[in-house]
């Protein structure tokens, strides 16, 4: 902890921040990377890493089917798909390459079905297949639905422990991984005489840090920490919890792959589904809860001082009344189902209809931290800020674990030391 001066400075343990710290060490992108491996600190805010997004999601190493063609989600995420499956293998990290369906339940979501496989097949998906009702049924015998998607680069994985390999390994490059580091302020020192370049200088709970290049990767707290190094973003982190269920053990034979619905296109959510874990489980969920909280976990204790700030700089945005004045139906649905099991129960029975609310045991859950603009429209792209010695991702929700190794790569081929 005695080394202060670095040539890169990230603010956020989670997986993309630690993909960026490892894309730098290994001499950044392909496009254009620092040849000289520069000096990085990765500073995480809690005790641990991958403590919030990236410990608490459904582990889906996505295939790029949903996304526009041509945004940075559908590049990002198939070319993040191939590197995390790289990765697993190389480290040894427990992971399957298992595929997906993504069932339309009814005829109204054929078109929906029919525009998903359009985009899968622009993004280049292989092996991607249309199927009827009864190659559904050979697939999933206890799925119902007219027709399907069979997506097979779809994989599951536990990121929490992508992101600790990703920690060992910038810790083996000579890199630096702090926990406990709050940052509490930023100030930026223009540069002495002689042309002696400028400096960040971080304050933190664990002392001060000074760096060339600031790299906010904070998630939850991205547009905090753009403030707090003089930004005024055109964004504000509107926090949504997803409540997951799990089937008990002796019913977890309902489903053999992730099972999806058809998402709403105008919603940057992909609704109550069914996921396979690494560790022999079965997720239901999760939904898409607007709370106040950036911490509000379901279960979990929070500190009256900070839901406070946090509800008021949601309340505060006047997009966040605009989004509800668009979707309070939606939002009250999301309400319903989250305080109760049967309506859980009933949203999982569109996909497996011999599900039922004594089959849910309450699980793990989690807040995805979405950017919303002041005109109340979810922002559903990954969002990137590039500025003078500093890059800010203020937008990088699902597929950001999959696709965090291509971030990585993008982040690091604007970091230049020369």
């Amino acid at each position: 902890m005695s080394r202060r001066e670095f040539d890169v400075a990230i603010i956020g343990g989670g997986i993309v921040g630690l993909a960026t710290a490892r894309a730098l060490l290994d001499g950044g992108a392909d496009n254009g990377g620092d040849a000289r491996r520069p000096s990085v600190v990765v500073l995480e805010a809690e005790d641990r890493l991958a403590a919030h997004q990236t410990g608490r999601n459904s582990g889906v190493i996505h295939s790029g089917l949903p996304y526009a063609p041509g945004s940075l989600k559908a590049r990002l995420a198939t070319a993040g798909r191939d590197l995390m499956y790289e990765l697993c293998a190389d480290e040894g990290i427990p992971h399957q390459r298992c595929g997906k369906l993504v069932v339309a339940v009814d005829e109204e979501e054929i078109p929906r079905l029919d525009e998903l496989e359009r985009r899968g097949r622009a993004n280049g998906l292989a092996g991607l297949t249309r199927l009827g009702r009864e190659e559904l049924a050979e697939r999933e015998p206890h799925a119902a639905g007219r027709a399907a998607l069979w997506v097979p680069e779809t994989g599951i994985v536990d990121y929490a422990e992508v992101a600790r390999a990703l920690g060992r390994g910038v810790r083996a490059a000579d890199g630096e991984v702090r926990t406990g580091s709050r940052v509490l302020a930023i100030d930026r020192d223009r540069g002495g005489p002689g042309g002696a370049p400028a400096r960040w200088v971080l304050s933190t709970r664990a002392g001060e840090v000074r760096a060339r290049w600031l790299v906010n990767c904070a998630g939850l707290q991205s547009d905090r920490v753009a403030r707090l190094a003089g930004h005024v973003p055109e964004v504000r982190i509107v926090p949504f919890r997803g409540d997951y269920y799990e089937l008990v053990p002796e019913r977890r034979d309902l489903v053999r792959h992730p099972i999806y619905p058809v998402a709403d296109p105008d919603l940057p959510f992909l609704g109550v589904h069914f996921t396979p874990t690494v560790d022999g489980k079965v997720e239901v969920g999760p939904n898409a809860r607007p709370v106040a909280s950036r911490h509000g976990y379901r279960g979990e204790p929070l500190g009256l001082g900070e839901a406070l700030r946090d509800a008021a700089a949601t309340l505060g945005w006047a997009g966040s009344w605009r989004l509800w004045a668009r979707y309070w139906r939606l939002g009250i649905a999301e309400v319903v189902r989250s305080a109760s099991r049967h309506a859980f129960a009933r949203a999982a029975r569109r996909l497996v209809p011999e599900v039922t609310a004594a089959d849910l045991v309450p699980g793990a859950s989690g807040i995805r931290a979405q950017a919303l603009d002041a005109g109340g429209k979810l922002v559903d792209d990954f969002r990137f800020v590039f500025g003078d010695g500093e890059v800010h991702v203020l937008n990088a929700p699902s597929p950001a674990a999959t696709a965090s190794l291509a971030i990585g790569r993008r982040i690091a081929g604007h970091v230049k030391l020369d």
